[in-house]
């Protein structure tokens, strides 16, 4: 069965619940793949943690940014299950 995309947001933000301040944690999908022959969601997804290198290189802008964005990349199965989650880096 084929997850709505609401239901993949869903279990994604359910995931992350304990970790992220959802007043505050602007928490997006970035992109989804379904794999239908795992029958299971690629989905990348990013939300706003307070920005723990801030001050430390001053010449920079986002070191001087009360938040930072995260991404992370989650496998999510057709039970809503999240079966993996992976280290995911937005530099190419």
């Amino acid at each position: 069965m084929e997850l709505s995309l609401k239901e993949v947001f869903e279990a994604a933000k359910k995931q992350f619940a304990e970790l992220i301040n959802n007043q505050e944690s602007d928490f997006r999908l970035e992109q989804l793949e379904y794999k239908k022959e795992e029958k299971s969601w690629d989905v990348v997804v990013s939300y706003l943690v307070e920005n723990k290198n801030r001050g430390i290189l001053p010449s920079s802008i986002f070191n001087t940014l009360p938040f930072e964005r995260v991404y992370k990349r989650l496998e999510i199965d057709e039970n809503k299950d999240v079966v993996g989650i992976f280290i995911f880096s937005q530099v190419k």
